[in-house]
């Protein structure tokens, strides 16, 4: 059964399963046996070795039999050696993890948050109302923007595209989010506000975002994108790095629980699937960062903050309830 072989009169000999016998040449030729004929092709003759391979396949009834043979081996194998069996599955499954792993945590996550947006409670999207109140008093940089009414505004993770309906007619909209299979789902979304004339997304974090202009933008947004970067300090850098003098970065972001007193059971879950579980399950979402005193650290001339807590669609995501909102003016 396939794995044996042995040398003589000038061929390799190899036996496969139920087929008869197979010579490999020295020279690089196949020369077959069983079944009554023999068949030879030299090297670089790939139609002849196509079809002497395509003839040496079984039967369908005979290849049936020795999968039935070969499943039967393994299942008992298997039964036999459960602690090899397993350490092998293991090992398997964490390399394929290791491969393919974060392109599905990647597509779970654009999948999830396109679903959420379908469970947001209305009161909710009231908090998120109440974030942007003070955008139609933010006049552009640009004089053409500022004609309209309208701003150059940067969305850092957008996602699906929730923001958008906040956001001024005529307004000009650079989004940039890591996750590429968000793409589709934001396009989809932007088709229903032909008003804002959006970009296509920049695929990049905002840690790496040095293709956005220095001084260039009335308006930066993030809503629960903190939780989930790299480095905070570097991104809430390179919005003040991107911001026009007296422009404004808005942002809400889920936080650590700051009710010890009251909510200590709550903190102690956010520390501890923070570790692992968590951005495991959630493309690396933190549940126990503050990003304010980061904010309020990088040189914003103004910064404003409200601690709340949110409403959540499902149970579990009360570990997600802490929220602040905010303004920072550069």
């Amino acid at each position: 059964m396939g794995g044996e072989g042995k040398e003589g009169g000038g061929v390799a000999w190899v036996s496969w399963v139920g087929v008869g016998e197979v010579w490999l040449g020295r020279g690089g030729g196949l020369v077959s046996g069983g079944g009554g004929w023999w068949t030879t092709c030299g090297v670089g003759n790939s139609d002849k070795m196509a079809s002497s391979i395509y003839q040496l396949l079984p039967k369908e009834g005979l290849l049936h039999e020795n999968l039935t043979k070969v499943s039967t081996i393994m299942s008992e194998y298997c039964k036999d050696r459960r602690a090899v069996t397993y350490g092998c599955l293991g090992l398997l499954g964490f390399g394929l993890t290791l491969k393919y792993g974060q392109d599905v945590r990647h597509r779970f996550f654009a999948w999830l948050n396109n679903k959420a947006i379908q469970m947001k409670k209305e009161d909710y999207e009231e908090i998120r109302r109440e974030l942007f109140v003070s955008v139609p008093e933010l006049k552009s940089h640009y004089s053409e923007l500022r004609k309209e009414n309208a701003l150059k505004i940067l969305e850092i993770g957008v996602g699906v595209g929730t923001n958008l309906t906040y956001y001024p007619d005529g307004s000009h909209l650079i989004v940039i989010d890591p996750n590429p299979h968000f793409v589709d789902y934001y396009n989809k979304n932007r088709a229903n506000y032909p008003n804002i004339k959006s970009e296509n997304v920049i695929v990049s974090t905002g840690e790496e975002m040095d293709m956005v202009v220095s001084d260039s933008v009335d308006m930066v947004v993030t809503t629960a994108v903190l939780c989930s970067v790299t480095d905070v300090t570097k991104v809430v850098n390179q919005i003040k790095r991107v911001l026009v003098p007296g422009g404004r970065y808005y942002f809400m972001e889920h936080i650590k629980e700051w009710d010890m007193k009251q909510h200590w059971f709550r903190l102690f879950l956010q520390h501890t699937l923070s570790l692992f579980l968590w951005p495991f399950l959630f493309d690396g979402c933190i549940l126990n960062r503050d990003p304010v005193p980061i904010i309020e650290a990088v040189g914003f001339t103004k910064v404003q903050t409200k601690h709340l807590y949110a409403p959540m669609p499902m149970k579990v995501f009360t570990l997600a309830s802490p929220h602040v909102k905010g303004v920072a003016t550069k």
